[in-house]
């Protein structure tokens, strides 16, 4: 069987695009247990138990705080786990995704 050699094009320049990141942000209620906050802030965003407890504290007493920034698809993710432990668990607690402002 015969190949064929294949050269590459070197003169066009590829430009890859950051995408665009999403803020995570957890919402202050009163119902919600704070060790229940810092215990999905550990399992599922990733935080060590001093960052979780100082996060839970600044939803606390600010009524909502920026979990994490992600990528659409992971925030929507971790949003959409958070919702299902919470109400698994009786809990109102609320997050929701938005744009992050900075474009870089």
């Amino acid at each position: 069987m015969k190949t064929k050699t294949i050269k590459p094009s070197l003169d066009k320049k590829i430009f890859i695009k950051k995408p665009k990141m999403y803020k995570v942000i957890f919402f202050n209620d009163d119902f919600t247990p704070f060790s229940f906050v810092e215990k999905i802030l550990v399992i599922i965003f990733n935080k060590t138990e001093a960052e979780a407890n100082e996060i839970a504290n600044k939803i606390h007493t600010d009524g909502s705080a920026v979990v994490g920034v992600y990528i659409h698809e992971i925030a929507h993710t971790k949003q959409a786990q958070t919702l299902f432990n919470a109400r698994q668990n009786g809990f109102p607690l609320y997050c929701d995704i938005e744009p992050e402002d900075s474009e870089t």
